[in-house]
C-alpha cells in the first residue's frame, strides 16, 4: 500500500487514484450505457484497462468494477448486473463459473489493530463451474472450490470446498453438488483441459 496511515493519506498511489478516475468516466459513459447483449464491447473496454478477459465472456452492464487491472476472467464466464467486483486487489474469476446479481466479491479490508488503520488486500478466486448466488457477500483472500455452489445471501469468510454446495451466515458446505449424468464427463473433462 501507498499510505500505512489512512487518517493522514491515501492507501494508493497518485497513478492508481488517476487510473480509477480515468476507468470512472469510462465506466459511466460507455460501459454502463452500453446495451446488454454488447458483452464483446465490454470486454473490450475492460481490456483497455488492463484486465484478462477471456472468450464469450459476459459481463453485464450494470456490474461495478473498482480496478479492471485486477481482475482475471475466464472464457465462458458471467457476472450478472448489479455484482460488485471490489478489485482492490486481485480478483480471479475460472472457466464457466456465474456471478449472481448483487454478490459482492471484497478484497479489501483494514487492519483494525494498528492506529493507522492500514488497507489490507488478499485475493478472491473463484474455481471453474462455480456459482456464487445472488446477493452473497465474499470475504478477502477466500477462494471458493471448481464447481463449488454458494448459496444466495451466504456471507462467504474462509475457503469453500469444491464440488459443494454451501450456505449461510457464515457460509458452510451443506452438501455434495451432483451434476446431471449426462454432463458430469463433459464438466470433468473440461476442467482437465
Amino acid at each position: 500500500m501507498h499510505n500505512q496511515d489512512t487518517f493522514v493519506g491515501p492507501s494508493f498511489s497518485l497513478g492508481n487514484r488517476l487510473g480509477r478516475l480515468a476507468w470512472g468516466v469510462v465506466s459511466v459513459l460507455f460501459f454502463q450505457l452500453s446495451p446488454r447483449p454488447l458483452h464483446k464491447w465490454r470486454a473490450f473496454l475492460l481490456r483497455c484497462f488492463g484486465a484478462k478477459v477471456g472468450q464469450g465472456v459476459h459481463v453485464y452492464p450494470g456490474v461495478k468494477i473498482w480496478a479492471p487491472w485486477n481482475l482475471e476472467l475466464a472464457d465462458e464466464c458471467g457476472i450478472a448486473s448489479g455484482a460488485i467486483l471490489y478489485s482492490q486487489g486481485k480478483i480471479t474469476v475460472g472457466y464457466r463459473a456465474v456471478i449472481s446479481q448483487g454478490t459482492n466479491l471484497c478484497t479489501g479490508t483494514h487492519d483494525y489493530t494498528q492506529s493507522g488503520f492500514p488497507l489490507l488486500t488478499k485475493p478472491i478466486h473463484i474455481g471453474n463451474h462455480a456459482w456464487v448466488a445472488a446477493e452473497a457477500f465474499v470475504h478477502p483472500g477466500v477462494t471458493i472450490g471448481d464447481g463449488c455452489v454458494v448459496g444466495a445471501r451466504s456471507v462467504v469468510t474462509k475457503d469453500m470446498p469444491s464440488w459443494m454446495v454451501c450456505a449461510g451466515h457464515p457460509c458452510k458446505p451443506v452438501k455434495e453438488r451432483n451434476l446431471d449424468q449426462k454432463n458430469v464427463v463433459s464438466v470433468y473433462g473440461s476442467l482437465k483441459n
